[in-house]
């Protein structure tokens, strides 16, 4: 996860494989990309990675992401999502993801682990 003053506009390196949303706020803008697109001296948290949820969900079903959430959180994991149309995606410190899948695998979940 990257962070840009507000008001910079879409970088042209966020762009390319994987995940890339872009949250623009008043205050930044947010770019979640591959780390290693991300220019030497741009503001970023690295060393996360993306787990999908499986099921295709409505934009109003509810619960979808407390149930994944939930098992990472409270096994004492930092955890942060972010959704595209069909489906959601929870990012978790790579040092941390062997732990988290096995968690979140025990509370019955599928895990697809993301580039």
């Amino acid at each position: 996860m990257s962070r840009l003053p507000a008001g910079s506009g879409l970088p042209g390196w966020a762009a390319g494989n994987g995940i890339v949303p872009v949250t623009q706020a008043p205050q930044e803008i947010s770019v979640l990309c591959l780390a290693e697109r991300v220019p030497q001296g741009v503001e970023s948290s690295s060393g996360w990675c993306a787990l999908e949820v499986s099921n295709l969900c409505d934009l109003d079903e509810p619960g979808v992401v407390l149930a994944a959430v939930r098992p990472v959180s409270e096994a004492g994991f930092g955890v942060f999502v972010t959704s595209t149309y069909l489906r959601d995606y929870l990012l978790v410190r790579q040092a941390d993801s062997g732990p988290v899948v096995a968690g979140w695998r025990a509370a019955g979940h599928e895990v697809q682990p993301l580039a």
